[in-house]
């Protein structure tokens, strides 16, 4: 089955999940940009439970915003900042060492517009884990698709529903039990190359 989903930073579990089980995947490039959503936040287990890495964005005065033209601003040190929240959470991690030195270049060079720099993460990650997927970009936006299965909703940080997960070994479980559904890194670093077999294994109903 072919999928519609919307590119995220750093996409979380029920986005991957959802993705690697698919025939192929398109992404949405021509939607309007959203506040409060996984286009620019992502969350990961740090010592004190659930954090959220925020990516600053300049907002203009327009009502309405394509996600596309959304620029960084990177006049807030939010790279350094998000790879030190990264380190400081997964150092400890089984396979942290395997995939920092591909990682960390995302935190090292500026990029203009969020949608290029998911892209870029999503790319990255995907050559963590030796993935090629089809990927198919939208030319144009549908409110409505009918050959697709619409992941759309899935970028919604706010109204989205609880989704358990198997769980897996977290670095902080001791302290605040699992926690479902974070940033697709927290899996990598902790299971490593089991990352896809999970993720093929996970169901999608209550997605």
């Amino acid at each position: 089955m072919d999928i519609l989903i919307h590119p995220t930073y750093l996409p979380n579990i029920a986005h991957f999940a959802a993705i690697i089980q698919a025939d192929n995947v398109w992404f949405e490039m021509d939607d309007n940009f959203q506040k409060q959503t996984y286009r620019n936040r992502a969350y990961i287990y740090g010592a004190n439970g659930k954090l959220s890495l925020n990516i600053p964005v300049i907002h203009t005065q327009k009502e309405r915003q394509k996600y596309r033209d959304v620029r960084i601003y990177n006049a807030e040190k939010w790279q350094l900042n998000h790879w030190k929240s990264l380190e400081s959470a997964y150092r400890t991690s089984p396979f942290f060492e395997f995939y920092e030195d591909e990682i960390a270049p995302l935190y090292q060079t500026q990029v203009e517009f969020l949608l290029d720099f998911n892209m870029t993460c999503f790319e990255t990650i995907c050559d963590c884990l030796q993935l090629e997927l089809p990927i198919l970009k939208t030319d144009v936006y549908e409110k409505t698709v009918t050959n697709k299965l619409d992941w759309r909703h899935l970028v919604n940080a706010k109204q989205e529903k609880p989704k358990q997960f198997e769980p897996y070994t977290q670095v902080f479980n001791d302290k605040h039990g699992f926690i479902s559904n974070l940033s697709i890194l927290d899996l990598l670093f902790s299971e490593g190359p089991n990352t896809i077999n999970y993720l093929q294994n996970q169901s999608l109903l209550e997605l």
